[in-house]
């Protein structure tokens, strides 16, 4: 059961956020600057590469690293093919994990390894091996771990991952962490404007890391629920099965993420899928079990001692305005023929970069709200 009643209690969201998680979410803006100064001094923003690589490939652990391929695979578009390794294994612990590049991967490709934790010794094999295939290695990793002394000069180019501003805190190595994420990306954006496969200048950057603070002051915990879009939507996904409906190809990643991200900081299912295809693929939910009046069983039992039934509710996520050919009106129109609930989140105007970031913070807050309200993410 979610507390709404905590939501707008700031004191005692600090209180039960002890891992630092709305922290995190708030210092995205700081994480973006720090890691773009990081990436200029080490060399990053005066490559002169001699062309585009024919592929990029992208490893790592854990819900950041997913979440980096994936955006990184929507910004790049048609300009080259982004493929993420995945790891093998019989446990997701660093020292178990391993990854193997694909056989074609050569002299032309690109590989970038992103960790937050940086003792996988798995992922320095794997800079080894690409090194000796002639790819090009760019990783992201802390400043004091195993895999930066094994990469950095030898096998590679190493940019330090940016730590939290005003000191550590657990959630700061979380995979699924607020700040994780942009600490780990964001040196990736600028090395991927140099090499000519998306536009992300340190002007760009600078007004991500604006949008980002300008977000979290919308979504600080101060802020209250009716004027709160991240509290808003948490309270809207309490007892809920989120359908995660994404419109625009920033928005994709995004929705996924979101539901990534759901079940791991808060325990909570979620279901993500594009439109129009999510309408086909999420239709059967809205008429199902799931469905806002489902009710299979008996009306009269008692059900003092049961949890409450999870109905579904749409959550349509848009990256920008799609003019004349978005199926909103679709989805809003199967939604509410099922008499089920939407909330919609779209960002403000502004660039590819600054769209994607306002809605990856806006659901990384609702993220944290429903877990710390729900208390199971003490």
């Amino acid at each position: 059961m979610l507390d709404e009643s905590l939501l707008d209690a700031p004191e005692a969201l600090a209180r039960a956020d002890r891992r630092g998680l709305l922290r995190g979410a708030a210092e995205a803006g700081a994480r973006v600057r720090t890691a773009a100064r990081h990436a200029a001094e080490a060399g990053i923003t005066e490559l002169a590469p001699e062309g585009r690589p024919r592929a990029v490939l992208v490893a790592g652990s854990g819900t950041a690293a997913s979440g980096v391929a994936d955006l990184i695979g929507a910004l790049a578009g048609a300009s080259a093919p982004v493929t993420r390794i995945h790891p093998t294994g019989v446990a997701p612990a660093a020292g178990a994990m391993r990854w193997t590049l694909p056989g074609w991967a050569g002299s032309v490709d690109l590989l970038l390894i992103v960790t937050a934790d940086g003792s996988e010794p798995g992922l320095a094999l794997l800079a080894e091996q690409a090194y000796r295939r002639g790819c090009t290695v760019v990783a992201v990793a802390p400043r004091q771990s195993p895999l930066r002394e094994a990469v950095d000069g030898v096998h590679g180019l190493v940019v330090p991952m940016a730590s939290a501003p005003h000191g550590e805190y657990d959630a700061e190595t979380s995979a699924a962490g607020p700040g994780t994420l942009w600490a780990l990306f964001t040196p990736l954006l600028a090395l991927l404007d140099r090499v000519g496969l998306i536009t992300a200048p340190a002007e760009t950057l600078q007004c991500v890391a604006d949008r980002l603070d300008r977000t979290a002051e919308r979504c600080g915990p101060a802020i209250a629920t009716y004027s709160n879009p991240a509290k808003t939507l948490a309270a809207e996904l309490a007892d809920s099965l989120p359908l995660v409906w994404t419109e625009g190809d920033a928005a994709g990643p995004v929705g996924r993420r979101f539901a990534a991200v759901l079940a791991e900081l808060s325990g909570r299912p979620a279901l993500a899928a594009e439109l129009p295809e999510a309408l086909p693929a999420h239709g059967a939910l809205l008429a199902g079990s799931f469905a806002a009046g489902a009710d299979p069983d008996d009306f009269f039992r008692d059900r003092v001692d049961e949890a409450e039934a999870l109905h579904a509710r749409v959550v349509l996520l848009r990256d920008r305005p799609a003019g004349g050919l978005s199926a909103a009106p679709a989805a809003r129109e199967l939604a509410l023929g099922h008499d089920t609930a939407v909330s919609e989140l779209e960002p403000d105007e502004g660039s590819e970069l600054e769209a994607l970031a306002e809605l990856l913070a806006v659901t990384d807050f609702a993220a944290v709200y429903l877990a710390l309200a729900s208390g199971s993410h003490a």
